[in-house]
């Protein structure tokens, strides 16, 4: 399986991808920089200047609904934030 998960595409991160040249994954939590930047390299065919990661932890979440309280946990996940070279874009609708 990949390292790369899926795109992010939030409107925040279409603003930051707008004004400078960087773009969101959630990828493995045990990706490293190295092997992020190799990934996105070979799938999108751009150079990659830098990568930043972040993790996520999960959070409990409570409902009170009719039928009682709801538990829950949303999921834990790693982001990382690439920045392409200057001239280099991702199209993530090109296939749509």
């Amino acid at each position: 399986m990949g390292i790369i998960i899926k795109p992010l595409v939030t409107e925040k991160m279409t603003s930051i991808s707008e004004k400078s040249n960087r773009f969101g994954f959630i990828v493995r939590p045990e990706a490293n920089k190295i092997e992020i930047k190799n990934a996105v390299e070979a799938l999108y065919n751009v150079t990659v200047v830098d990568v930043n990661t972040i993790r996520y932890s999960g959070k409990n979440k409570t409902r009170y609904t009719k039928a009682g309280i709801v538990r829950g946990r949303t999921n834990a996940y790693k982001k990382a934030i690439v920045t392409l070279k200057e001239g280099d874009t991702i199209d993530f609708y090109s296939n749509i």
